[in-house]
């Protein structure tokens, strides 16, 4: 690996399952490139995404990340967080839409967020986890961390930490970037409500090209659970429809993204889902029940792919 390489890393959404995934897909290129993820010049993190590149940013490192999952950490932060995590299914939702005018400006997957009830879960695990790790500053020492969520009423993505974007605490930007429509309440930010940034795109890849803070990064490096380049399909009924409502959209907007990115000369990697990969996770990926089957399996088939990627260095 060149010693002057400047890497982007772009953790896209995926709830649970996805999480557990790109926390094996972090230690195979951790591994392969000899290369500590903590040290890319910008971390982006939609989502779950946003939850791994918190960390990240706030000094967690990959192996670490990986004794949480397999539940031999040491850190009370990490024991805390995984035992904190959501259930499978979202509580009750309240009897409203969260943002029927969304419909008139947005499409797509952003539109139709607009029309989900309004979420009643609790995302203080969250806000626990954001405290724990930055307990005397609102937001981590890495110049470099972008989370990403989606403006609720305007369906526009923000990438709170880039230059111009809303003030915001890590804390505030997270609970923003994990607020799935239906499972949490929008979070108000400078007078606005913002969602989950995986209502408006999975990883939002194209945000690198005109990031002021990201100029002269010579490589981007994506790892997106919930996307499949290569057009693999999840088995099943339910995995099916997943396909057709969530992993189509996403898989088409993040080739755009991509295009967009490499025009502007930056060389784009991406790791992806698998077939393999989508029968182990099934439909529901919040279903922390196979949190352990999805991480031990990617642990074991993703360094071979890893060393294949095309561009790769």
């Amino acid at each position: 690996m060149s010693t002057t390489t400047r890497r982007a890393l772009v953790l896209g959404c995926g709830g649970t399952l996805g999480g557990a995934w790109t926390i094996a897909a972090l230690k195979s290129l951790a591994d392969h490139l000899d290369w500590d993820p903590r040290t890319a010049s910008i971390i982006q993190g939609t989502s779950a995404g946003a939850e791994l590149g918190t960390m990240l940013a706030s000094g967690i490192s990959v192996d670490e990340l990986v004794a949480m999952q397999q539940g031999s950490t040491e850190d009370k932060r990490l024991r805390a967080h995984l035992a904190d995590a959501p259930g499978r299914f979202p509580p009750l939702p309240r009897a409203r839409l969260g943002s029927p005018g969304l419909l008139r400006r947005a499409r797509g997957l952003s539109a139709l967020s607009g029309l989900a009830p309004g979420g009643s879960g609790d995302p203080a695990w969250l806000e626990r986890l954001a405290l724990s790790l930055n307990p005397r500053a609102s937001w981590p020492s890495h110049p470099g961390l972008r989370l990403v969520a989606m403006d609720y009423d305007t369906g526009e993505r923000v990438a709170f930490g880039a230059p111009g974007s809303p003030p915001a605490s890590v804390s505030e930007a997270l609970q923003a970037s994990w607020a799935i429509p239906g499972w949490y309440p929008p979070v108000e930010i400078d007078g606005r409500r913002y969602i989950d940034g995986g209502a408006a795109s999975t990883a939002s890849v194209d945000l690198i090209a005109d990031d002021p803070g990201a100029q002269g990064v010579d490589e981007a490096i994506v790892i997106a659970p919930m996307a499949s380049l290569s057009g693999a399909r999840a088995p099943g009924l339910l995995g099916h429809g997943e396909d057709r409502l969530l992993r189509r959209g996403m898989t088409r907007g993040l080739r755009a993204e991509i295009k967009h990115l490499e025009l502007s000369g930056t060389r784009v990697i991406v790791l992806d889902a698998t077939t393999a990969d989508l029968a182990v996770m099934g439909g529901n990926l919040m279903d922390h029940r196979r949190r352990e089957t999805v991480f031990e399996h990617a642990l074991a088939t993703l360094p071979q792919r890893v060393t294949t990627l095309e561009g790769l260095r």
